[in-house]
């Protein structure tokens, strides 16, 4: 692996390999830039006006945000330190808790969320264009302007991603200080002209836990990612944990906190965002300003994108498959296409799938982050045992049975206190509840993210100490 500014403009060679001592160029500071590039997002925005539709008013809406970030992201980090103890991306370093062939379980339902958030960020790049052209030209965000801009966006997002490494931070930094001048501008535009003469009722604590656990559900979704990045990190372990957590976590309190407040000022946003999500927010800027505006929304999805493209492409390597890093980040490509596509020209709605994926991809990486971090601190004080984590017949098994048994225990109990709004999802999900607890409070909470993690953590803690303990808990 080349160092970062001697000839980083070349495709990553490296899978799951292990990262070696020699290899680890970069500072825990560099790993501010990825994490925040990958949040700097209007559609981080629209999580604010997510949260607050709930049925909070905006103190509800700032207090719910700023708990979901301080319990989220550190966790994030946390996972961020195995990659510097183990030298390998995060899916890879799991195989201790769940064995080699058991963290196939885990490694595929992360490997669908990576997918999911891809697919999500390429899509809202192409609806906020759409909006943007209509309101430049009338006309010009028909169906073909539509499918360049989506076809584009997704291009160079695989294009970034397939270079690597390398390459992502050194992209990752200019697009997070592009973004900051135009979100410093929208905000500068946007906030005298909202109204706060209105009155808004307060919500049940059901209602803001479910705000603080949409939240939670965001942050705990990048925790699959956080090793992928520290593994090439060198210097102090609380200084990986904490750029981190810093970094992932200051765009989303600066963004969500500004949708609370615009929703505030502006209630009919949360219906426009609900279908638009980022172009919503275009609506009310004036004409020279939408240029600006698009670029920065195109650059910040391409951000989140790539992000999660990189890390789908490590998964489907740890899933098994024997191919270059490059044609795995290139499978999942055409993957995030195919998603976008029915999401852009398919679904009747943007939001219900969207709320339902990140839901029950919550409940998920909320069972499996739980096992993994417990398992770091109970079992792997030493770190990780390079040639354990590739072969199926070493240390660590193949099959570590307490992980195993409590992610599946964590997930179903997790998505049985869970519901959606979307109809065909909603059906399979609050099969623990009872309807009037299903269309009440609780069912509005999605208790069941907290919940799954929760019981990640300890039943992986009692089993791995008691009556399973893995196959190795030296390294």
């Amino acid at each position: 692996m080349v160092e970062v500014g001697r000839d980083s403009w070349r495709v990553e060679q490296k899978g799951i390999d292990w990262v070696g001592e020699t290899e680890r160029h970069s500072r825990p500071a560099s790993l501010f830039w990825p994490w925040t590039a990958a949040n700097f997002s209007f559609f981080t925005v629209a999580y604010g006006v997510f949260v607050v539709g709930l049925g909070l008013n905006p103190w509800q809406g700032a207090l719910a945000v700023a708990i979901g970030l301080a319990v989220s992201y550190p966790v994030v980090g946390l996972v961020a330190l195995a990659g510097t103890k183990g030298g390998a991306p995060t899916m890879t370093l799991s195989r201790a808790a769940f064995g080699h062939h058991g963290n196939n379980l885990p490694t595929f339902f992360v490997y669908l969320s990576l997918v999911g958030w891809e697919t999500v960020s390429v899509t809202l790049g192409a609806l906020a264009t759409r909006t943007i052209l209509e309101r430049l030209s009338p006309g010009l965000g028909a169906t073909p302007m539509l499918a360049i801009g989506f076809v584009i966006t997704a291009g160079l997002v695989m294009v970034i991603a397939i270079y690597g490494y390398d390459v992502i931070l050194r992209v990752q930094k200019w697009i997070t200080l592009a973004v900051a001048v135009a979100v410093v501008g929208y905000f500068v535009i946007i906030i005298p002209d909202l109204d706060f003469s209105g009155g808004t009722g307060a919500g049940s604590l059901a209602l803001v836990i479910g705000g603080v656990l949409l939240v939670v559900a965001n942050g705990i979704g990048w925790t699959p990612g956080g090793a992928d990045y520290s593994r090439y990190t060198k210097g102090s372990p609380k200084s990986v944990v904490w750029w981190t957590a810093i970094g992932g976590a200051t765009a989303p309190a600066v963004l969500m906190l500004f949708g609370v407040l615009l929703t505030a000022g502006s209630p009919d946003l949360a219906a426009a965002a609900a279908v638009d999500p980022i172009g919503a927010f275009a609506v009310a800027l004036p004409t020279w300003f939408l240029v600006p505006f698009l670029l920065a929304t195109i650059l910040s999805v391409i951000a989140g994108a790539v992000f999660n493209l990189y890390s789908s492409g490590l998964n489907l390597l740890a899933l098994g498959l024997n191919i270059p890093r490059w044609v795995a980040v290139a499978i999942d490509g055409v993957l995030m296409v195919v998603g976008g596509i029915y999401l852009i020209f398919v679904a009747p709605s943007f939001f219900a799938p969207v709320q339902s994926f990140l839901i029950v991809i919550g409940v998920v990486t909320a069972a499996w982050s739980a096992i993994f971090v417990t398992d770091m601190f109970l079992h792997r004080k030493n770190g990780y045992l390079k040639d354990a984590l590739y072969d199926p017949a070493g240390r660590y098994g193949g099959f570590n049975a307490a992980g195993v048994a409590s992610i599946v225990v964590a997930i179903v109990v997790g998505l049985g206190l869970v519901t959606s709004a979307d109809e065909n999802i909603r059906t399979v999900l609050g099969y623990l509840l009872t309807p009037a607890a299903e269309a009440g409070s609780v069912g509005a909470s999605n208790i069941g993210v907290a919940v799954a993690f929760v019981i990640g953590a300890v039943l992986y803690g009692v089993l791995s100490t008691t009556v399973l303990r893995p196959a190795d808990r030296s390294g």
